[in-house]
């Protein structure tokens, strides 16, 4: 968009149309801001009881909507970042568009329908985690399930559909190509599918965040990082040896539990 065809409007509007124009703008400013809120509020979180409250397997029943806003505020923390490859790939292709004069969506419709898919893992968690409210596990068998849990994520690493998945997330070029939208609908509905892509990722990795005593800033950076790399590497080996290291956890844990 020219400048020239901003003139009519006041020196702020001008500059808010134009970065609205142009979609690779919007979608950074998207990643950044909806992540720094998620690392934020967990940070907040961080020397209160809440914290603490999400930490405990098993958090009481009337905690829900406390460990609710802190899951919410964790999947939007851990995948944002690892969207930005996804999110971008579709604002370039806007941006393509918009300068060309074609209607285009903005790429925070398309970034809804992702965390409208991370917020619903977000709400089932919670009900997971507090319904374990109601059974009184002995530490032995918390460590198995945490146990569990790493063995099980491991062993999904190395499993067809978590490749499927995966392949999608790394290459979303081709999906936005084919089945370009240029209604709000529509876009919320690409948000939808590469959302559930991402679900059908990285899902093993997040039900580690109910696993007893793990639960924390640093595991969860570490988490959040390897899902990344994991996206915009290719291959298999990156998928493969954080399967193998995941297994191996889950191995020490049941040995030492």
């Amino acid at each position: 968009m020219s400048d020239q065809a901003l003139a009519h409007l006041p020196a702020a509007a001008a500059r808010l149309a134009a970065v609205a124009a142009r979609p690779q703008a919007v979608a950074i400013g998207c990643v950044v801001v909806l992540s720094a809120l998620g690392w934020a509020a967990l940070g907040a979180a961080g020397g209160t009881d809440a914290w603490a409250t999400l930490c405990r397997p098993a958090a009481a029943l009337a905690d829900a909507p406390l460990v609710l806003a802190l899951w919410a505020a964790m999947v939007l923390a851990m995948m944002l970042p690892g969207a930005a490859p996804m999110i971008l790939t579709y604002a370039e292709i806007a941006d393509t568009a918009a300068r060309k004069g074609e209607r285009i969506v903005s790429p925070l419709t398309l970034a809804a329908g992702y965390c409208a898919v991370w917020l619903g893992f977000a709400l089932a968690a919670a009900l997971l985690q507090s319904g374990l409210a109601m059974i009184a596990l002995p530490q032995r068998a918390a460590m198995l399930v945490s146990a569990a849990l790493f063995a099980g994520a491991g062993l999904y690493q190395f499993t067809a559909l978590k490749h499927a998945c995966l392949s999608r997330c790394r290459s979303p070029f081709s999906f936005f190509f084919l089945n370009w939208k240029t209604t709000a609908r529509g876009v919320f509905g690409l948000g939808l599918r590469q959302g559930l892509a991402c679900l059908g990722c990285c899902w093993a990795m997040m039900a580690l965040m109910l696993a007893a005593g793990v639960v924390n800033a640093a595991w969860m950076a570490a988490l959040a990082v390897f899902m990344t790399v994991e996206k915009m590497t290719a291959g298999r080996a990156v998928s493969r040896l954080g399967g193998a290291a995941l297994i191996g956890i889950g191995f020490l844990l049941l040995v030492t539990g």
